[in-house]
């Protein structure tokens, strides 16, 4: 781009600032000629957006002071966490292969008390919403999810601040993990979610993954920007990682059990593979699970009012609306690098993805009651989601983005503008 483009022209193409308040922002500030406008090859964030609002945080645009404080607070924490191992946990695997990832079915309970004769006191019994906290001895499922959040907030800390150390704590555990051979993960999921005495793991656990891995995608795509730290090595061998775990995807019983899922989990699978895909270098691919998405997930998914009717008889029916809403939103954000307009598409029965979140901003707002069961009502929840939908030019999103309320750890919409699960639950 050109170098006599304006901070206060990047504003407004960022779209982050009213034109009178970008007027304000003097017009010597503009871009420093050294620094290159490298777009990152992202597969669910707009890698364009994303440069531009680097230029804005480094001009110090005020909007972006305090999301950036927040995120280095988060990623300041994790420069000494880590680097963490399936390598870590105390179990084996029923492969006898530490290098397999293995987590527990989080809502099954025994029903009989431990004994040497029955130490896992069989038989289970599932409790819908209620998360047993015995799964987290098996430390895979744990350590997983602070490894995808130290990396993605380390990297996008890195990608705005230009400080070395985040990068190089990020590839250090994406090394750890993915790549070194004594300590990397196998690239399937074959063991996730077991249930004691009944299976070895379910098709459903890969919802272990398939909830977050996008962000390392996208993490990957900022350190390929030029990251200290990150080498070509390491970029090879995550590719090789990716390239094994689609295949895993597309030819195991696990994935196809998963994939033939019509709720939550069925839409984040077909959001992990379409990125994958794109990561990969397999748009065509990418492009026709999105496209199929409309007609396998959106018509048996959202209702003529915009609920869905599949989250909504769970006992935690506002978080897996929105969870769900996470998944087809971010396919979405993946459809628009592949030309397909996931956001207009409209079911038979006149169902859009903007109706379907539109359909919770009035309790995420608090100007109606969440009339559906929930165990644990959140309101902030749907932030993400209604940002997206904003973003994406929904009327009623817009008008509710001014009255979210503000999830822990702040609002972060400005500095990585993808939805996450934003409620702490962990599980399916």
């Amino acid at each position: 781009m050109k170098r006599s483009r304006t901070i206060a022209a990047l504003i407004l193409v960022a779209g982050l600032l009213t034109p009178s308040a970008a007027a304000a922002v003097h017009p010597a500030d503009q871009a420093p000629a050294n620094r290159s406008f490298h777009v990152p090859a992202t597969v669910v964030l707009d890698g364009y957006r994303l440069a531009l609002t680097r230029e804005l945080v480094r001009a110090g645009v005020p909007s972006l002071r305090a999301p950036l404080a927040e995120l280095r607070t988060q990623a300041d924490a994790d420069l000494t966490a880590g680097p963490w191992s399936v390598m870590d946990k105390p179990e084996l695997p029923p492969s006898n292969d530490k290098h397999d990832y293995l987590s527990q079915a989080p809502y099954w309970w025994p029903t009989q008390p431990a004994t040497a004769a029955n130490p896992w006191g069989c038989p289970y019994m599932q409790k819908d919403g209620v998360r047993n906290p015995a799964i987290d001895d098996i430390t895979d499922h744990a350590e997983r999810g602070e490894m995808f959040n130290a990396v993605y907030d380390l990297t996008l800390a890195w990608y705005y601040t230009g400080d070395a150390a985040y990068a190089q704590r990020a590839a250090l555990d994406l090394r750890t993990w993915f790549v070194a051979p004594a300590t990397r993960m196998n690239p399937s999921l074959d063991y996730t979610q077991f249930i004691p005495c009944l299976v070895s793991g379910r098709g459903i656990g890969i919802i272990d993954f398939s909830q977050q891995f996008t962000d390392i995608l996208d993490a990957v795509a900022l350190l390929n920007t030029g990251a200290p730290g990150w080498s070509a090595s390491d970029d090879a061998g995550m590719t090789s990682w990716n390239k094994q775990f689609l295949a895993w995807l597309q030819t195991s019983k696990n994935a196809s059990d998963e994939a033939a899922a019509t709720n939550n989990h069925g839409s984040f699978f077909d959001m992990q593979e379409a990125a994958l895909a794109l990561a990969t270098g397999q748009p065509a691919l990418a492009r026709s699970i999105v496209v199929t998405a409309e007609t396998k997930r959106l018509d048996d998914q959202i209702g003529a009012d915009g609920g869905l009717p599949q989250e909504l008889s769970r006992t935690r029916s506002y978080h897996y609306s929105t969870f769900d809403l996470v998944a087809l939103t971010r396919l979405a954000m993946i459809g628009r690098h592949v030309g397909v307009d996931l956001w207009h598409y409209t079911t038979p029965s006149g169902g859009t993805l903007f109706k379907a979140v539109d359909f919770v901003v009035p309790a995420a707002t608090g100007q109606a009651a969440w009339t559906y069961p929930e165990l644990q009502f959140q309101a902030f929840a749907a932030d993400d989601d209604i940002h997206a939908a904003a973003d994406a030019g929904d009327r009623t999103a817009r008008a509710a983005v001014g009255h979210l309320q503000t999830p822990p750890g702040g609002d972060l919409w400005l500095l990585r503008p993808a939805p996450e699960q934003l409620d702490p639950i962990s599980g399916s």
